[in-house]
């Protein structure tokens, strides 16, 4: 027998999945890559240089309001039109313009808390990648199961919205 005790889990603490009537959230971790055809240092310009139309810019219906707390922290709060009615997110993004980061912090709204992280790496004198983590927190417990559907559902929806952003990029930056 070891003198240190075992580590004790959420699960030996709290029973499982629930503390009380309070249920824990799941957490979905997903990650994707997107290719830019212009350099790093134009795409991470691009890709920080945040603007009210920027939902339209996504395809989406709806406003923003960039409230900019410090030259490398920013507000952004978003009211957009779903089909499940109108959704209201506020996120604080970090910057990070010597490594060609930032995070977008969820502070309300859906999946509050969630991180998502996003890194821009040069691949040539003009062309450049996007690395993107998700770390999103599910408001509701879910099995393994559902949290891998969840996973693939929501990369595919982030990564084809990074599709758009791509094309909208490029045709902004890199002249005919």
């Amino acid at each position: 027998m070891s003198f240190w005790p075992r580590r004790r889990t959420c699960k030996d603490i709290y029973g499982g999945i629930k503390i009380g009537n309070l249920e824990l959230p799941t957490s979905i971790n997903y990650r994707f890559t997107q290719n830019f055809r212009v350099s790093a240092d134009r795409a991470y310009k691009w890709c920080t240089s945040y603007d009210p139309a920027d939902p339209q810019l996504m395809h989406e219906e709806g406003k923003r309001k960039i409230n900019q707390l410090s030259e490398d922290a920013i507000i952004l709060s978003d009211v957009l039109r779903t089909n499940q009615g109108t959704v209201t997110k506020t996120k604080l993004v970090r910057l990070n313009p010597t490594e060609k980061s930032w995070t977008n912090t969820r502070l309300s709204g859906p999946q509050k808390h969630s991180q998502f992280l996003y890194r821009i790496t040069p691949t040539g004198k003009n062309s450049s990648r996007l690395t993107f983590v998700g770390f999103q927190l599910e408001p509701k417990n879910m099995s393994k199961k559902e949290a891998a559907a969840l996973a693939r559902k929501i990369r595919i929806e982030d990564s084809g919205a990074w599709k758009i952003l791509a094309k909208a990029m490029e045709k902004e930056l890199i002249p005919e």
